[in-house]
């Protein structure tokens, strides 16, 4: 699963590094980036096609979303919306088909941390940073939809991060990992085809590295700049 990543740049830096995508109203994230450790539930800025300054013009458009799927018609209360969406069956799972078809993003990060199980229980765990082998930022394959809470009518996009099975790299420590966009593929991604499902695949793993992190990154309060230094994982990890 993909369920922390990280942004190390202001939300001005972001925007230039994905200068073909128009700039949006994400004005209310400016003073929230860098973010070293971000969560699900919060916003984030991700790319989407939309309406561009004309009104008959499709373009790419930054706008701000909340991580964490929730459709338009899902009625409020129950379990918490999914901040992933498993590339099998997304195209007929009830709950992602009809945004895989029409509402697909891009969700620009720098990276993003996962957690090996150490013993085999889930009890001991250590965590990694993940990340492009010459740092540049890059885009996660998302879906996105608007929900509008019945009680204020305030409308609140959302998005979630879809998986896929691991490259080499990432099987050492997890059986999932985001889907990583090239960039020859962001256009296709956000196109009005139905069914881009070969971009759907492990991202290469000579393009990509890791390191171990503090177990600190574990709470969602941490968030400062070492959340993401590397440290000496500790061969006998206490048990939590």
């Amino acid at each position: 699963m993909c369920g922390r990543i990280y942004i190390k740049a202001t939300l001005e830096e972001m925007l230039q590094n994905f200068a073909f995508a128009d700039r949006g109203d994400v004005r209310s994230l400016s003073n929230q980036f860098p973010r070293y450790n971000g969560a699900p539930s919060l916003d984030y800025p991700i790319i989407i096609r939309d309406m561009v300054r004309e009104p008959d013009i499709m373009g790419r458009v930054f706008i701000s979303a909340r991580w964490g799927l929730q459709p338009f018609w899902m009625k409020p209360g129950g379990r918490p919306p999914p901040i992933n969406a498993r590339r099998e069956g997304i195209a007929t799972n009830g709950l992602f088909k009809s945004a895989y078809r029409l509402c697909r993003c891009l969700v620009p990060i720098k990276g993003y941390f996962e957690w090996k199980d150490i013993s085999g229980t889930g009890k001991n765990k250590q965590p990694y940073a993940i990340a492009m082998a010459d740092d540049r930022p890059f885009a996660l394959a998302g879906i996105w939809d608007t929900w509008r809470d019945p009680t204020t009518g305030v409308e609140i996009r959302n998005f979630a991060a879809i998986t896929c099975p691991p490259n080499e790299m990432m099987a050492a420590i997890h059986d999932r990992m985001p889907v990583i966009l090239h960039r020859g593929d962001y256009d296709r991604w956000l196109s009005p085809e139905p069914d881009p499902d070969d971009l759907m695949r492990p991202f290469p793993a000579e393009l990509m590295k890791m390191w171990p992190v503090d177990r600190k990154v574990g709470s969602p309060r941490n968030d400062t700049a070492d959340i993401i230094d590397e440290i000496d994982p500790d061969p006998e990890p206490t048990v939590i």
